[in-house]
């Protein structure tokens, strides 16, 4: 069934702009979280659970997305290297490999940001309490 299949060094190659770029937006909003967090324990203001039960929800998400992330970027080094010592088959698998942990990744970051608008919508909800 795949016994044409053939790719190149430049096929894995030309993910790693794309997952590079990944990992950075995955960072950043990693950072913003954390910022956040850190803003409500200095606050000194009552935490709603379902504000820390969201807060700690989006921090196993974004690392599951950033695990799933450099699993693909390294799988792609994986591969190059095997096409490089001419191991084909096993680099196809292996980018295959990839492909769907980088789609997994990305799964993940839709469900995150469906968290964190959910995250919004309490924040929103308190707000219009107090006014």
């Amino acid at each position: 069934m795949f016994d044409n299949l053939r790719i190149s060094l430049t096929t894995p190659a030309l993910l790693f702009p794309a997952i590079s770029l990944l990992l950075l937006a995955y960072t950043n909003r990693f950072f913003a979280l954390a910022a956040l967090i850190r803003n409500l324990s200095a606050d000194n203001k009552p935490v709603l659970n379902d504000q820390i039960k969201n807060l700690r929800q989006r921090i196993a998400i974004i690392r599951r997305m950033q695990e799933a992330g450099v699993l693909a970027f390294a799988m792609c080094v994986i591969c190059m290297i095997l096409i490089y010592i001419g191991q084909n088959h096993i680099g196809s698998l292996v980018f295959g490999c990839s492909l769907l942990l980088l789609l997994y990744s990305l799964l993940l970051s839709v469900i995150e940001i469906r968290i964190s608008v959910d995250a919004l919508n309490i924040h929103l909800k308190e707000m219009s309490k107090i006014k």
